[in-house]
């Protein structure tokens, strides 16, 4: 999975009409300027630090922080200062984007070359391509999921703790790549300061099934297909990750469903105040906005999950679901 992942974004733009799937920072503006607004006053959470590390993961084109800059600039320029711009992205193709769209930032291939100090850090369907394990119920046991000659194939399971009951042919995952990340990024905050926000889709609660799919041309692929061919991706284990980051010490808020939180921050009416300003689009923009927050478009299946130093406050989008 994590070759196949890297062999699809390594030469290509997937994003749009034109690629394989739409993300919301291009469905509409309103999202990365919510999401702007959103870490310019956990800034102030911090106290205003007079250095702060910005950085998103999986940056795509750079639309969402692109959104976000530009709002944090009208609305506290003080905050645009002191932030140092870090964009986590292997793909040459999507650098060159993102530096179209956005000038001069640092990249890295990994979370473990951003600079020490404050970190504020964004991730939306990032997590979500990491590579997961599967396991399946055999008899009396548990199997290992491997994948050869495009097939799966079993071999007798290691490492994590499983049920030691389960029906024949149960599937259980596991986000071991997510879960590492999160621990070492939770582990930095807690020493550190900042916050992380992942916006990503899965269940709020863990459990079993096979959520392991594929995306090319805005349809349905085979995941076990030409690898580089399609977007592999699984669904996010919200309450494992919350887990991992609280044993390094950090707070996790959430997860809370897509569509409260950025109604929260004040999505629908910041694309209502579009619409206006642009009436032959304001139906687009409107109906843009109604597909990140109702529950049958992205609102629901997605999740809005923070991860805090434990003297925080509870960031925006998070009261009473911390």
């Amino acid at each position: 999975m994590a070759r196949a992942a890297a062999a699809y974004y390594a030469g290509r733009d997937p994003f749009g009409a034109r690629g394989d799937f739409i993300t919301a920072p291009e469905i509409s503006q309103a999202f990365g300027e919510c999401l702007g607004l959103w870490a310019a006053v956990v800034w102030q959470q911090m106290g205003a630090p007079a250095v702060v590390h910005l950085a998103e993961c999986g940056p795509g084109r750079g639309t969402l922080m692109a959104d976000a800059l530009r709002a944090i600039g009208g609305v506290m320029p003080e905050f645009r200062a002191a932030l140092r711009l870090h964009l986590v992205e292997t793909s040459p193709a999507l650098r060159d984007a993102q530096r179209a769209a956005l000038g001069e930032a640092t990249w890295h291939d990994t979370l473990a070359t951003l600079p020490d100090g404050p970190l504020i850090l964004l991730g939306n369907e990032f997590l979500d391509a990491l590579p997961i394990r599967q396991f399946i119920r055999r008899g009396t046991g548990w199997m290992e999921r491997f994948v050869r000659d495009g097939g799966f194939v079993e071999q007798p399971a290691g490492a994590p703790a499983l049920p030691a009951t389960a029906p024949e042919g149960e599937i259980r995952e596991w986000g071991e790549a997510a879960e590492a990340l999160v621990a070492a990024l939770a582990a930095r905050l807690a020493t550190q300061g900042g916050a992380a926000l992942f916006l990503d889709y899965g269940p709020a609660a863990s459990g079993p099934g096979d959520s392991l799919q594929a995306l090319s041309r805005h349809g349905a692929a085979d995941p076990l297909g030409p690898p580089g061919e399609a977007d592999i991706t699984a669904h996010v284990d919200f309450a494992a990750l919350a887990r991992a980051a609280g044993a390094q010490g950090a707070t996790a808020h959430g997860p809370v469903p897509q569509g409260l939180f950025l109604q929260s921050l004040g999505l629908v009416s910041r694309a209502a105040m579009l619409a206006r300003a642009a009436p032959r689009t304001a139906g687009l923009q409107l109906s843009a906005a109604q597909r990140l927050v109702a529950p049958e478009g992205m609102g629901r299946l997605f999740k809005a999950l923070a991860l805090c130093h434990p003297g925080q406050p509870v960031p925006p989008g998070f009261e009473g679901n911390a």
